[in-house]
């Protein structure tokens, strides 16, 4: 029986009966032809986004091919195209949004994760016999995916906005680079990961919250992982540490310090408790550049004082220590020889790299033996470079809906969106993703018409994307 019979089956459906046909095929032996490939456009795909599963080495002499979800279920098909009738034929799990072209192409609109999984593309030949099965793996991105070409080694990181807080005041611990397969994530006041420390979790799978012994109440924790403090204290001053745990079990780390500014407030003697603090100079560290820690309010009849990398005074990560006494110098396990420290206490750091990136901290000995601490935070960034930004479709329909997103080399930035060259006023059609990489118009009206673009930007430096235009038509 040929694929015509798809055609003639009587009182059944085209799919069916190309399902028939299939059944009545005893030769699955494939011929050792140049190999069809499959691949992906864009490689990587966001929800919402459009994404087209091409085949390339199509043989000569075929008569059909079709599209399944899944590796072997061929119940499980998409679509049929008959080459010898030039008709396409939707098969079980055809969702309206998939089409299938002469050319093997299929391409599906408006993708969600339910989208991910395998494809196999299947050709019969003139015999009406199976010639080949390839097979392709989708995976469709969640939105609160960072836009961003995502680096091998990129941990999670924390900045605190604003860098300075005072009292009464809020601050936002903003996260950076959480895992994409992330499954939990747990704030604690302090530096150890206990359960009586907890502020409080966040479960992806089933996106819900629970609050940990210590929340008092001014804690908000979001999904893309940023904890929000408000009306703080002097109380609230401290370490702050982020857990996150992947689907994968693989578990990470990241601390924070947030100083709170008690300059105006009455919780201390200023005579007596003039606190350690460190300074870096420049605020915002630039690759391959310097930066100075510099030490303010350095105790009297000081013996020693010892810089470390991280939040732990041990040995292994001592950087170096210096004694007043003998006026020398001794270079820790953490040394890397691009460290100079200097008798006011102050470190410089030179030629940065990002693994400079994290905190500091400076130990100081008096005379009586009493010892301060003071931690400072290190962010390094890179220069951003020109974000690219595509667009599900260049024209729509008036009452459609339409998705940009902004992709970018870059880690650790931040997006903005800008229309007509102004910053875009979001109104109430349009949905940003936590990460603002996507931005998503719904009900789409002839005013949205025009040129948008992206810009990517980190303390130091910003680029802004091409232009992308979007048309507007009637249906």
């Amino acid at each position: 029986m040929e694929v015509s019979s798809v055609l003639l089956c009587s009182g059944c459906s085209p799919w069916q009966g190309f399902l028939l046909t299939a059944s009545l095929l005893t030769c699955w032996l494939l011929p050792t032809t140049a190999q069809v490939t499959l691949k992906s456009s864009p490689p990587q795909v966001v929800e919402g986004e459009n994404v087209l599963l091409s085949a390339d080495n199509l043989p000569e002499n075929i008569i059909a091919f079709a599209w399944y979800k899944g590796e072997t279920d061929m119940n499980r098909g998409i679509a049929l195209y008959s080459l010898r009738y030039t008709v396409s034929l939707t098969g079980p799990v055809h969702s309206g949004r998939e089409t299938l072209y002469s050319d093997g192409s299929l391409w599906i609109k408006n993708v969600t994760q339910e989208d991910t999984g395998f494809y196999t593309f299947r050709i019969i030949n003139k015999h009406g016999k199976i010639q080949s099965n390839t097979t392709l793996f989708l995976h469709v991105k969640s939105s609160l995916f960072v836009c961003g070409r995502p680096s091998n080694i990129d941990e999670p990181t924390i900045e605190s906005v604003p860098v300075s807080v005072s009292e009464w005041g809020s601050v936002l611990l903003r996260v950076h680079n959480l895992p994409e397969n992330l499954r939990t994530l747990f704030w604690y006041k302090g530096v150890l990961v206990l359960k009586k420390l907890e502020i409080a979790r966040y479960r992806t799978t089933k996106n819900t919250y629970e609050l940990g012994p210590v929340h008092s109440g001014r804690e908000t924790v979001y999904s893309n992982g940023s904890l929000l403090l408000q009306n703080v204290t002097w109380k609230d001053t401290g370490f702050y540490t982020l857990r996150t745990l992947s689907t994968d079990l693989k578990v990470e780390i990241t601390h924070i310090y947030l100083q709170v500014n008690t300059s105006l407030s009455s919780c201390c003697d200023p005579v007596t408790s003039v606190p350690l603090m460190i300074e870096p100079v420049p605020r915002h560290a630039v690759e391959g550049e310097s930066v100075l820690l510099y030490v303010h309010n350095l105790p009297e009849a000081l013996q020693t004082f010892s810089w470390y990398k991280g939040v732990y005074s041990l040995k292994e990560f001592k950087i170096a220590e210096y004694s007043i006494a003998t006026k020398s110098v001794f270079p820790g396990p953490a040394h890397r020889g691009r460290a100079t420290g200097y008798t006011n206490g102050s470190l410089l750091l030179q030629d940065l790299t990002a693994r400079d990136t994290g905190l500091y901290t400076l130990v100081t000995l008096d005379s009586n033996s009493k010892i301060k601490s003071a931690p400072v935070q290190v962010t390094v960034h890179k220069p951003v470079t020109q974000p690219f930004l595509r667009v599900t479709e260049s024209t729509v329909t008036v009452q459609s809906s339409v998705v940009f997103t902004c992709l970018s080399d870059n880690t650790g930035v931040s997006i903005r969106w800008l229309f007509k060259n102004q910053n875009l006023q979001v109104t109430e059609r349009m949905t940003l993703s936590p990460s603002n990489c996507q931005l998503r118009i719904h009900d789409v009206r002839r005013e949205d018409a025009g040129q948008y673009r992206c810009e990517a930007f980190n303390p130091i430096s910003s680029k802004t994307s091409r232009p992308v235009s979007l048309a507007v038509i009637n249906e």
